[in-house]
Parts: structure tokens; C-alpha cells; sequence
């Protein structure tokens, strides 16, 4: 039995579609390292997408295990207005004791 294909039903969506589905629209292009995709992934998990290049920085200078520990605190701090400020609150805090 061979299933046949409507004339209006394809596999591939058109690029307008898929141009439109995205998310964030202006994010960087030119990902070439690790550190800069983890640095954009930090930015659109706290809803910050205005501060791509501050993400980056912080996610090539601090080390992953502060990023991380502060992120998990973020994202189960539910009543934050600011997602972003409550991250690098907890990431100072977390430097301060380190020290």
C-alpha cells in the first residue's frame, strides 16, 4: 500500500517559517567557541537578550561552576522581576566566597 503526499503537504518547512518561528531573533551569528555559545545560552535562560556580550565575557573569564550554581538559584526564584539582576546578585555572592 503506497501513501500518497496532498499537493499542499511537505517535509521541509519554507525558510520564512522558519525565520519567523525563532525565538530570538538578534541572536549572535558568529559563534565560533564554546564560551560564547554557553555566554548566549546564559542570556536567552534569564530572558536577557539585550546583554549577549556580558554573558560571554562572564562565561569566558568566571569559571562554569559559579555560572552554573548561580543559574540553578535563578531559575528557581520564581517572584524575580529581573531574572538577570537576581543571577549576577548570586554570582557576586558566590565570588565573595570563594575568596
Amino acid at each position: 500500500m503506497r501513501l500518497r503526499l496532498k499537493s499542499d503537504e511537505s517535509f521541509m518547512k519554507s525558510i520564512k517559517t522558519a525565520i519567523a518561528e525563532t525565538k530570538f531573533k538578534d541572536r549572535p551569528k558568529n559563534i565560533a567557541h564554546e564560551f560564547q555559545m554557553y555566554g548566549v545560552y546564559l542570556a536567552e535562560s534569564l530572558d536577557d537578550t539585550k546583554h549577549y556580550s556580558l554573558y560571554i565575557k562572564l562565561a569566558k573569564q568566571l569559571p562554569r561552576h559559579l555560572l552554573e550554581e548561580a543559574l540553578n538559584y535563578t531559575k528557581g526564584y520564581y517572584s524575580a522581576k529581573s531574572r538577570a539582576r537576581v543571577f549576577m546578585w548570586k554570582l557576586k555572592e558566590l565570588k565573595l566566597a570563594t575568596l
